[in-house]
């Protein structure tokens, strides 16, 4: 997914240093939502839960880190352990179109 291309679909749900003001309620911009936090993500690191928190609490103003924890785990942008205690960046990320929608 072309991060710029996605930055300018959640334009109306970004602020002036880009962090998610609101969670969109339309299921494509919830999706692109979680496009672009899964890309704040190193993808050669594994991170302990409250990391994932830390990193995602930089990057949205609703204060809802373990929503969009949970939403990046169940829509597969993140893997993890069964306990918790490790997430990681997926290799093969899903794509706009396993949601349904046209790339």
């Amino acid at each position: 997914m072309d991060m710029p291309e996605v930055v300018n679909e959640l334009k109306n749900f970004l602020d002036g240093e880009d962090r998610l003001i609101s969670y969109p309620s339309k299921l494509k911009l919830k999706i692109m939502s979680l496009f672009y936090l899964a890309s704040k993500f190193d993808g050669d690191k594994e991170y302990a839960e409250k990391e994932v928190n830390e990193l995602l609490g930089q990057w949205h103003c609703f204060d809802d880190w373990a929503m969009l924890r949970r939403e990046l785990y169940n829509k597969r942008f993140l893997g993890r352990e069964k306990s918790g205690s490790k997430y990681w960046l997926e290799r093969t990320p899903p794509a706009l179109s396993d949601f349904g929608f046209r790339q």
